[in-house]
């Protein structure tokens, strides 16, 4: 039986984590865990898919291995998805923050495989939450946040334990991700 790993995908806004996290769906069958938030919906995302959109009454019942407040949203990921996903598969992704991937790579260690999204250009992301439906007010704050600005590096916490992936060209990105996930397919003995 293969070892259970967790693809954590983190970076900046707009680097591509979600793109990343259907690729590995996609390609390889891994199914995403589906995190919680209090935000609202964009167009087209559903509770249950994207996210499970909650209350911020409803989000306090959860069991969290991580979570955290991002532009006056609450995000985490709860104990019951992450058993949810393993179920499925061993190999399996979530889409978070640097700071909750840092929360990761301390309490599951080797279980976690951190992968760290670079785009050097700030104004491709920008270009990017545009694309994707943002309004400019929100891109605006967004950049501005505190948030936006830590998620820009590497964190110490993840030095030395992190994939760094510079996500200016797909095809690269596909060939790094397949090398990656090559290394955790083969079983418990390959990879420790």
């Amino acid at each position: 039986m293969a070892t259970k790993r967790i693809f954590v995908i983190t970076g900046p806004t707009g680097s591509g984590k979600t793109t990343v996290s259907h690729y590995l769906t996609t390609h390889y069958q891994m199914p995403q865990v589906i995190t919680h938030t209090t935000r609202a919906p964009r167009a087209g995302e559903v509770s249950g898919r994207d996210y499970y959109f909650e209350t911020p009454a409803s989000f306090a019942t959860k069991h969290y291995l991580e979570h955290v407040t991002y532009s006056g949203n609450q995000y985490g990921s709860s104990r019951e998805g992450l058993a949810a996903a393993w179920e499925q598969a061993p190999l399996i992704s979530i889409v978070l923050d640097t700071a909750g991937a840092v929360t990761y790579a301390r309490e599951l260690g080797e279980q976690a495989v951190i992968i760290y999204l670079e785009v050097p250009n700030e104004q491709a992301l920008v270009a990017r939450l545009t694309k994707r439906g943002d309004q400019p007010t929100r891109i605006e704050k967004r950049v501005a946040s505190h948030e936006y600005r830590r998620d820009q590096q590497l964190p110490a916490g993840l030095s030395g334990h992190a994939h760094v992936i510079v996500n200016d060209e797909w095809a690269m990105t596909q060939r790094a991700l397949d090398a990656l996930v090559a290394q955790y397919q083969s079983g418990p003995s390959s990879v420790k």
